[in-house]
């Protein structure tokens, strides 16, 4: 199936933010669905160009998103100041879903942080009606616990001096097997290497409000981890995945997989797994 892949920037926002930054991917053909990507912390939706052609290439339009304050998006680098900003974000997917996939039904896909995000998204009172949420590798957790000292320091940080980055120490060879694509992420101009302290701290608050609330996401949810993951807690994903209140609910381990399990050399058959439950629930 043919493919259009088209990117830019979004400076007329529907709610008020900097400009944001997108990449589309759309069928040749009517799409089956519409799917928006958000990406992890630190990083953008360019580098999942082979995932969304190859999603498009099963006849799901997508539109990857650079949050605020990552990629090409405007905004100071990995900064909010409330957590609550990323919402504003995710609320100018619909529109531009509606113009690539029309009437299709929409579906919410979100990776480690971006997978903290989509799922708090769903806790908001004028949550968007999505048909389904994927997530994959959410950081609902940190895989290393946090000494309580380093907690109270990052609070302290954030309140005194919230811009402050710290280096997340995070390499390509942590996140995936594939050595291409490692080094990619190494070399990319676009991944910043630090963590800012009042996004740590507002991304803390917002794993535990999600916890607390769990229940209240009721929408069918799929749900991807590697189980050799360094960064996100596999356990911590797989607790919440228990506490959410979804009747059509599927869990997904990938044993020996690390964080990002779409890029590792394995990725086409997870992206194919995704897809299926996409296209099953937007023929529902």
């Amino acid at each position: 199936m043919a493919i259009r892949i088209d990117e830019g920037p979004l400076t007329d926002r529907a709610v008020n933010g900097p400009a944001l930054y997108y990449t589309t991917a759309v069928p040749e053909g009517a799409p089956v669905a519409g799917l928006g990507l958000l990406h992890g912390y630190a990083d953008h939706g360019a580098r999942y160009h082979h995932v969304i052609g190859a999603l498009a290439e099963m006849g799901i339009a997508v539109v990857a998103l650079d949050m605020r304050g990552h990629g090409r998006a405007a905004g100071r680098r990995g900064y909010c100041e409330r957590f609550s900003e990323y919402m504003d974000d995710v609320a100018e997917l619909p529109a531009l879903l509606h113009r690539v996939a029309k009437d299709a039904p929409h579906f919410l896909f979100g990776h480690s942080f971006g997978g903290l995000v989509a799922a708090q998204a769903q806790l908001q009172p004028n949550k968007h009606p999505w048909k389904g949420l994927v997530l994959s590798a959410p950081f609902v957790r940190l895989a290393m616990a946090v000494p309580k000292v380093k907690l109270w320091a990052g609070e302290l940080a954030s309140k005194l001096y919230p811009t402050l980055g710290l280096p997340s120490g995070l390499h390509g060879a942590d996140l995936t097997h594939d050595a291409e694509r490692a080094r990619g992420y190494d070399d990319d101009p676009l991944v910043f290497p630090k963590a800012t302290a009042r996004w740590f701290t507002e991304a803390k608050r917002a794993q535990d409000h999600l916890f607390a609330h769990a229940s209240k996401i009721e929408l069918p949810l799929y749900m991807a981890f590697g189980e050799a993951d360094r960064v996100a807690s596999f356990e911590g994903g797989r607790e919440l995945f228990q506490k959410v209140g979804s009747k059509d609910k599927t869990f997904v381990p990938y044993p020996g997989l690390f964080h990002e399990i779409l890029n590792e050399p394995s990725w086409k058959e997870i992206a194919e797994g995704m897809a299926k439950f996409v296209i099953d629930h937007a023929k529902k």
